[in-house]
């Protein structure tokens, strides 16, 4: 039953329109407003899209609730920097001046937040 699904993601944001701004002003992502019932849509190349949604009461997750794989992650943690974005620092990881992760045990990877305090990531392939 499940296989056959078009399975989707979705997560809230305390204002949807700061969260429009974001995913594509600095993120650069194809955004389409769903008027009724008032929900954002990502289009991100090869998935499904992801759905927003508002929340008043909304409070972040303590976990990454969206990843994007990148060829360089340097290069990416730069462009977003360029564009206001500040990365996370973490105590349980080793982290460059970029903000990057370099564990032997998984792919170089810098976190950050969208408006609503969503965690997001960038991580390479």
């Amino acid at each position: 039953m499940f296989r056959e699904s078009h399975a989707f993601s979705s997560f809230a944001v305390s204002n949807l329109a700061a969260a429009r701004e974001f995913y594509s002003e600095v993120l650069g992502l194809a955004v389409t407003e769903i008027p009724d019932p008032g929900l954002l849509q990502l289009e991100v190349t090869g998935g499904p899209p992801i759905v927003i949604y508002p929340k008043p009461d909304h409070v972040p997750a303590t976990f990454t609730v969206l990843n994007f794989p990148v060829a360089d992650v340097t290069d990416a943690v730069r462009l977003l920097t360029d564009r206001g974005v500040t990365f996370a620092r973490y105590d349980a990881f080793e982290q460059d001046e970029l903000g990057i992760a370099r564990d032997e045990g998984g792919p170089p990877i810098a976190w950050f937040t969208d408006p609503a305090g969503n965690i997001l990531s960038v991580l390479e392939e």
